[in-house]
């Protein structure tokens, strides 16, 4: 599967365009990290992605396929998404939560069967949380939300997962929980776009890197190749220095300037 966005254009209002000329194509099995700045674009072309929203110039495709040539349910059969945030208003057990992904696959006023909740126990052990699908949703912390609405998206059947900023507000343990599974899940075949303020995670576990400066590309490529200096800047608006420790693994770190009247420390001495 291949799932492409071709120079798409969306404005909220005439004349101020939220995305311009946006490109970026994510094959089976891949995970993209789109990193850029508060109000760059990255959600609104989540929902480009998604087909919540329609471009106006430029297209996506799955296959070749227009996403406006589909059905909402053949859309979410191949595109899932994983919001930020996200609030029941009832308060739903873990498993019923999960098997809310299964509506693509049911007909109208079907009930789920046996064979969904099969899915469901499936999808929750393949992200590692099985034990919580009795747990009422509202009562399980932000990262193991997070991995329930991967869940969900198995349990959708999506071949493709649109994630919007999963770290934000997670400690490092959570944000490594998550995307350990996000790798292992892209290593099997998923494919994932992610966005992210986060180019240390970028480094981590992406495969390609999509760069959003004011809803336009900023670069794009593997990560090893583009998160650099001259991108993070350009993205940013802020000067970063790119580090590479003993055993070659690279590191972002802001370029702080010294505080007048005190000596800023070497953090790699002899480097």
């Amino acid at each position: 599967m291949r799932l492409v966005a071709d120079r798409i254009r969306y404005a909220y209002r005439p004349g101020r365009d939220a995305l311009r000329d946006v490109s970026l194509a994510v094959e089976a099995g891949r995970c993209l990290f789109v990193l850029g700045a508060n109000g760059s674009g990255k959600t609104t072309l989540l929902d480009c992605l998604s087909g919540v929203r329609v471009p106006a110039s430029g297209r996506v495709t799955i296959d070749g396929v227009h996403l406006t040539e589909m059905s909402p349910r053949d859309r979410a059969r191949r595109v899932g998404v994983v919001p930020q945030l996200h609030e029941p208003v009832f308060s739903y057990t873990v498993g019923q939560a999960v098997l809310m992904g299964r509506a693509p696959h049911l007909g109208p006023f079907a009930r789920p069967g046996p064979d969904d909740w099969d899915v469901v126990v499936r999808a929750l052990d393949d992200v590692g949380v099985d034990e919580l699908r009795d747990r009422p949703y509202t009562g399980i912390s932000g990262g193991e939300r997070q991995l329930v609405l991967i869940a969900r998206g198995l349990a959708q059947g999506a071949g493709f997962l649109l994630m919007d900023e999963p770290a934000a507000h997670l400690d490092p343990q959570h944000q490594h929980d998550i995307f350990r599974v996000v790798r292992q899940l892209a290593d099997e075949g998923r494919s994932f776009v992610v966005t992210s303020h986060h180019p240390n995670n970028a480094l981590l576990y992406a495969d390609e890197v999509v760069f959003l400066a004011d809803g336009r590309s900023a670069g794009s490529g593997p990560p090893e190749a583009v998160i650099d200096e001259a991108n993070l800047e350009a993205t940013y608006g802020m000067a970063f220095e790119v580090v590479r420790g003993e055993n070659g693994a690279r590191a972002v770190l802001p370029r702080v300037p010294p505080r007048r009247g005190r000596q800023t420390p070497d953090l790699y001495p002899g480097r």
